[in-house]
């Protein structure tokens, strides 16, 4: 059985129609050459469309090709889960945080689909940048009648910011200071740990921070919203400063591991699976990056497959931010097996069409099956203990918005957004998905409706 998906998830896909069927999984095969956007919706809700066209063909004897309308498509596939927080916020006579005690409720719909592991990303997140060392968080998944909640890029993390900045600023509005200060005197700091037990390793978000207070001028400006509200009566603009850190692992510790697979050909060239897909990221173009740079090659001597379960077996959802690592690394282990393979011919000083000719007479293995799973992780819910993320992106970013008060129609009038990534691999890319995801927390937070 083949299936064409449109999903982020193959894999699962191919489990669950096995199980549909009757059959064993390596009877199923699905294959994703594309998508034309993912951000999760497509991680689970693409299943049992994929079950429905599969019986449809299993029964028909004959192929089976769906394709649904927008409406269809948002009836059936959920929506980001909105959140409700309460919470209680103690500080010491310096304003700085000591004790949290929040609950986090989560509108799931008519089934659970993801909304655990959403949820267990908010509890993760509920601190923001701010060190609290005391917490209290308890999450609750809520059952409602309505269509079934799923994966939306950030997967609680921004539901669970918002909330954090909304106690940030109105604890600052109470205790009359201003929200900028507030929230810089209460930063972590490199080594402080996290109400989920977890060191904070290269912690640059301070850094990156006031870096982007003076990039933006951000004082200057700000007096001078001042004075353009003292001044206009039906227009009114303000000046949000809002820092940010995410944690990069899914947090179902099995889910941390991928797949490659390189075959090199008799002619040079080279053949590049892996388990990831692309849905417009760039996920393909970096893969490909780090196969040239580790085998030293050119691009153009590289192909990419589509991603297929008959190549790349049992590879996790391209989800949770993580895909450039698990994948790439994956890619990486590959070309390790056969640099070493090669190393005797490369120490001959054989350009690389030759090194592979030699190595093929030789009968040497030119193919390889890279592995990687993400070390150290192991995070225990409910004892609090091991390790949640592998590491933090971080950053801040400085939107100047004016309002109608009139219309309540709004403007953004400049944003400047700064985020460290460490090494990029494509910097082009990156950008593009920062500038991406800013324009989509807007839409989320001015239009979306849910």
């Amino acid at each position: 059985f083949e299936i064409y998906a449109s999903t982020q998830n193959a894999n699962e896909t191919q489990a669950v129609v096995a199980s549909c069927l009757g059959v064993s999984a390596n009877k199923v095969a699905c294959k994703v050459k594309r998508l034309g956007g993912g951000f999760g919706g497509k991680e689970s809700r693409t299943i049992p469309l994929s079950c429905i066209m599969s019986i449809a063909a299993y029964h028909q004897k004959r192929p089976v090709r769906c394709m649904l309308d927008r409406n269809e498509d948002m009836t059936i596939s959920g929506q980001r889960n909105p959140f409700m927080g309460k919470w209680k916020v103690g500080l010491d006579e310096n304003n700085k945080l000591v004790a949290l005690d929040t609950e986090l409720y989560l509108n799931a719909g008519w089934s659970s689909d993801l909304s655990v592991a959403v949820m267990e990303r908010a509890l993760g997140h509920i601190d923001n940048v701010y060190y609290i060392p005391n917490v209290r968080a308890v999450g609750r998944c809520c059952r409602t009648n309505i269509h079934s909640n799923t994966a939306f890029r950030g997967f609680g993390g921004p539901q669970a910011n918002v909330i954090a900045e909304t106690y940030m600023t109105e604890i600052a509005e109470r205790i009359g200071m201003t929200q900028e200060e507030f929230r810089e005197i209460n930063f972590y700091k490199e080594g402080q740990t996290t109400h989920f037990n977890q060191e904070l390793k290269d912690w640059h978000l301070p850094k990156g921070y006031f870096q982007l207070k003076e990039k933006a001028n951000f004082d200057a400006r700000k007096a001078a919203v001042e004075e353009f509200n003292k001044q206009s009566k039906w227009r009114k603009r303000g000046l949000a400063f809002i820092p940010t850190k995410y944690g990069i692992s899914f947090t179902a510790l099995h889910l941390n591991q991928a797949g490659a697979m390189i075959h090199i050909y008799h002619d040079g060239s080279v053949l590049l699976s892996h388990g990831g897909v692309e849905m417009g990221q760039g996920l393909h173009t970096k893969m490909i990056q780090i196969c040239a740079e580790g085998l030293q090659i050119p691009l153009e001597m590289v192909h990419i497959v589509e991603t297929s379960t008959d190549k790349v077996a049992n590879a996790s959802p391209t989800a949770a931010s993580a895909s450039s690592d698990l994948n790439g690394m994956a890619v990486k282990n590959a070309c390790d097996q056969i640099n070493e393979r090669l190393e005797p011919y490369r120490a001959k000083g054989l350009p690389w069409k030759e090194i592979v000719h030699h190595a093929y007479f030789d009968r040497v293995n030119l193919s390889a099956n890279g592995f990687y799973k993400v070390p150290d992780l192991g995070y225990k819910w409910g004892e609090n203990k091991g390790q949640l993320f592998f590491y933090f992106t971080m950053g801040a970013a400085v939107s100047e918005v004016e309002v109608d008060l009139l219309t309540g129609s709004h403007t953004v009038i400049r944003s400047d957004v700064n985020m460290d990534l460490g090494r990029s691999i494509n910097p082009s890319i990156d950008i593009g998905q920062i500038e991406g995801a800013f324009i989509q927390g807007m839409g989320w937070s001015t239009t979306e409706e849910s």
